[in-house]
């Protein structure tokens, strides 16, 4: 019975995490005995509590592809920090191949107003009021990429003054 108990626990952490398929291209291999086809999947994950990773499967079947663009976003996790309207604390740039992401705190209510790859990003890793601006390529995955990378190099009021060895409210001053 408690095992049971268990096993309901470990799925509802399981079902935390959302993903959405971003893009699902049929890529081809030339061999001797012709073309070999498969697909590519590029997958966000994210649990909307400011964790969020993108992934990329190949396989020869979608779904294939899919459970592995899966698994690989779970490997490449970032940490959001949020603030209390459910946004960014401060404006940040992102770069991921041609790709850059600029991205704008915004006020309570405004929304996501952000594009494609960029847009499912933010919505997955649970931020509510952000702006956001895809500039360069509009290859997917690298504006995924962009904008995951933006987040991941957010700061909050408490790492800087943990960095500099000072306590909070001296950064204020």
């Amino acid at each position: 019975m408690a095992n049971r108990r268990k096993n309901n626990k470990e799925k509802e952490k399981e079902s935390d995490w959302q993903e959405r398929v971003v893009q699902i291209r049929r890529v081809t291999k030339v061999v001797k005995g012709g073309k070999k086809l498969s697909f590519r999947a590029i997958v966000v994950v994210g649990n909307e509590k400011g964790q969020v990773g993108v992934g990329v499967g190949k396989a020869s079947d979608v779904i294939g592809a899919v459970r592995k663009g899966v698994a690989d976003g779970k490997k490449h996790l970032v940490d959001v920090p949020l603030t209390k309207a459910n946004s960014i604390p401060h404006p940040v740039n992102g770069a991921g191949g041609g790709a850059k992401v600029m991205m704008r705190p915004a006020a309570p209510g405004t929304g996501v107003i952000a594009g494609g790859a960029v847009r499912t990003v933010l919505e997955l890793a649970g931020v509510k009021n952000i702006l956001a601006k895809q500039l360069g390529s509009g290859n997917p995955l690298n504006n995924a990429r962009a904008a995951t990378n933006a987040l991941s190099s957010l700061r909050t009021f408490s790492d800087v003054a943990e960095e500099r060895g000072i306590p909070l409210e001296s950064l204020y001053a």
